[in-house]
């Protein structure tokens, strides 16, 4: 089913200070969760959260909470706009830094990292060409 909308997460490992972003049909189909939390599956993750004491603490130390209120989504949630604006500036920053590309100017053609349409926290968001980056969905649009 092509038509669905795709919900972007970002994937916070605070212990080995890695951020990714994916979508849901990434975190189902590929290697993401054991690219930034090295373990095979969210299941494994629960795991992490519950008895590794390192990983309990980095989280605790990173959004300033105690290990009672450690929670799955602290560590993967609905991507928002500001971490969209984020993964912008790495992407950026990348191109900067990429010798094949040096003599492109840096943000002469960011690609499209996801879908032309995703959901966020905020809502839905569609790619600007123009900007490079993505812009809220109007109703009625």
């Amino acid at each position: 089913m092509e038509n669905t909308i795709e919900t972007v997460y970002c994937l916070e490992n605070p212990e080995k200070n890695i951020i990714k972003f994916a979508t849901g049909t990434q975190l189902r189909y590929e290697d993401i969760i054991k690219e930034v939390f090295g373990v095979a599956c969210i299941n494994d993750l629960h795991m992490m959260l519950q008895y590794n004491k390192s990983f309990q603490t980095s989280i605790c130390n990173s959004f300033g909470i105690s290990e009672k209120k450690i929670t799955l989504d602290k560590i993967i949630r609905i991507a928002s706009k500001t971490d969209m604006l984020r993964l912008r500036n790495q992407l950026i920053e990348e191109q900067k830094n990429s010798p094949e590309d040096m003599e492109l100017e840096a943000d002469t053609s960011l690609q499209r990292p996801f879908d032309s349409i995703i959901k966020l926290q905020e809502g839905l968001y569609q790619w600007d060409d123009a900007n490079f980056s993505y812009s809220a969905v109007t109703n009625g649009a």
